[in-house]
């Protein structure tokens, strides 16, 4: 059984190691989402990326929101939730940007 108090105060106790990793995880990963969404990449490899940059910024909330339930809410917090938002906001613009281009391409080429 999962116990989301453990998980939680292992989410506390390292705290330096999560976000060392996290933070540079979200940039990197909705950085490459961007980049395969601009250059045209095939949508698998997008979604692929998309999924896993999201993934990274829901591990960033879930960490920021066990420092929320204990009343530790400082400027880190608002940044970081910050960061995790504006790559969950970056992701799905990048899976729902290319059909909108389809689209769009298709009205240009019936008129």
């Amino acid at each position: 059984m999962l116990d989301f108090h453990h998980l939680a105060e292992f989410s506390r106790h390292n705290c330096i190691g999560i976000c060392g990793f996290l933070i540079p995880a979200n940039l990197l990963a909705t950085l490459l989402t961007i980049i395969l969404a601009v250059i045209g990449r095939p949508n698998f490899q997008v979604f692929l990326a998309a999924g896993v940059a999201s993934i990274f910024a829901v591990l960033m909330m879930l960490h920021v929101h066990s420092w929320s339930i204990v009343g530790v809410v400082m400027s880190p917090t608002y940044i970081l939730s910050g960061l995790a938002i504006t790559c969950l906001v970056v992701n799905v613009t990048a899976i729902i940007w290319p059909k909108r281009q389809l689209q769009a391409s298709t009205v240009s080429h019936n008129v």
